[in-house]
């Protein structure tokens, strides 16, 4: 089967959404670029009317441009043999892919099947809350992992001794690709579909980690705030090292404290810590 490809340069906080978009008419992968997205249809179902109508929503706010090309008979498998490499978080975490073999002398490893959910760690966001998750203690802790994607987060939780983790995410892929991570690395626990709102967790949580953007933390972060326990540890990502004050702000009127801030590449992590 041909696929239609689509190298999308946006705006970051528009990635999640314009990938969610895309899925419903029927796009069914994509790789994260330095730039964007890119994005994969099969030709024979494209629906081009559709898919211009999103581009046309979203190209001035995303700042969106996109050229189109033809990829003929995609192997899934292995265009992520040939473009995922494993990491490694300081000595902390490996994480790898199933194709990968395993390295001594980490702490923990992780095995990453990413499909195209998000969250491989590859991603300065990603990188640096495996990092904050290394210096907060999980062991027998209840855990949310809000926007789950590939499910890394909850399955570091897993790994640093969480008793309980809960995890969701908005895309029915992320749901369905999360599990399959989450059978690979021994954790137990299912992700939910929706939002925060719609699956309303029920708290509270000594640990909540959320690695979304900027728009949808200062939205939520009431909720993880009554969400948290008494001394629970809110952990942060997903946006820019000039954004820290506004959600250090907030954070502060519903009884956040800021615990650590980190940055790499210009993107920005918070430990914050519910009085």
């Amino acid at each position: 089967m041909d696929y239609l490809e689509f190298k999308i340069k946006c705006l970051e906080e528009f990635r999640e959404i314009l990938i969610a978009e895309l899925a419903e008419i029927g796009f069914d992968s994509f790789l994260e670029t330095e730039e964007g997205i890119d994005a994969y249809a099969p030709e024979a179902d494209f629906n081009r009317e559709s898919f211009e109508q999103i581009i046309e929503n979203y190209r001035d706010q995303a700042q969106l441009t996109l050229t189109e090309g033809l990829m003929p008979k995609v192997n899934w498998n292995e265009e992520w043999e040939k473009n995922y490499d494993p990491i490694a978080v300081d000595d902390l975490v490996y994480v790898r892919a199933s194709f990968h073999e395993p390295q001594p002398g980490f702490r923990y490893e992780i095995v990453i099947n990413p499909k195209m959910s998000f969250g491989t760690g590859h991603h300065a966001t990603t990188f640096q809350m495996l990092r904050l998750q290394g210096e907060i203690d999980h062991q027998g802790k209840r855990v949310l992992d809000v926007g789950s994607g590939t499910g890394i987060l909850a399955i570091m939780a897993h790994l640093l001794g969480a008793n309980q983790v809960e995890a969701f995410d908005i895309d029915d892929w992320c749901v369905e690709n999360g599990n399959e991570n989450f059978d690979l690395n021994g954790l137990k626990t299912r992700m939910g579909l929706g939002t925060i709102r719609q699956v309303n967790p029920q708290g509270p949580y000594e640990i909540i980690l959320a690695n979304i953007n900027k728009n949808v933390l200062l939205d939520e972060m009431k909720i993880y705030a009554d969400l948290l326990a008494e001394n629970g540890y809110l952990l942060l990502s997903g946006f820019y090292t000039e954004d820290i004050d506004d959600l250090v702000n907030l954070a502060k009127t519903l009884g956040l404290e800021l615990k650590k801030s980190s940055s790499k590449d210009n993107w920005a992590a918070l430990i914050l810590q519910k009085d």
